[in-house]
């Protein structure tokens, strides 16, 4: 049967099924506004669980559940001051995915 759609040439271009699905998780993260929050907060400036917490009006351990699953996707992390943990946004590439996001839900506003 021929290719005439280009089916194949488009298959050959796309991601493998894992890359893909890893993709899928990474966006995952973006849909909670929780995790947003804290992200965009950290895009402003390194900060401690307390201050991030403080500025959010939430407990201590909600942040602290949220940068659990914020590092484990590797989109924050923490470097050990004494006792405690400042976090930061772990790349450039967080910074540039929060600026795209907000670029295309503004626009047209």
């Amino acid at each position: 049967m021929a290719d005439t759609n280009g089916k194949n040439s488009i298959l050959s271009i796309l991601p493998d099924d894992d890359t893909l699905y890893d993709l899928a998780g990474l966006f995952k993260m973006f849909g909670d506004p929780t995790r947003v929050k804290i992200l965009s907060c950290l895009q402003i400036r390194d900060m401690y669980v307390g201050e991030l917490a403080e500025t959010l009006n939430m407990s201590d351990s909600a942040v602290s559940h949220q940068l659990r699953v914020l590092r484990s996707s590797k989109l924050v992390k923490g470097t050990k001051e004494g006792k405690e943990v400042k976090y930061s946004l772990d790349d450039d590439h967080v910074t540039k995915i929060l600026e795209y996001g907000l670029t295309h839900v503004n626009e047209g506003k």
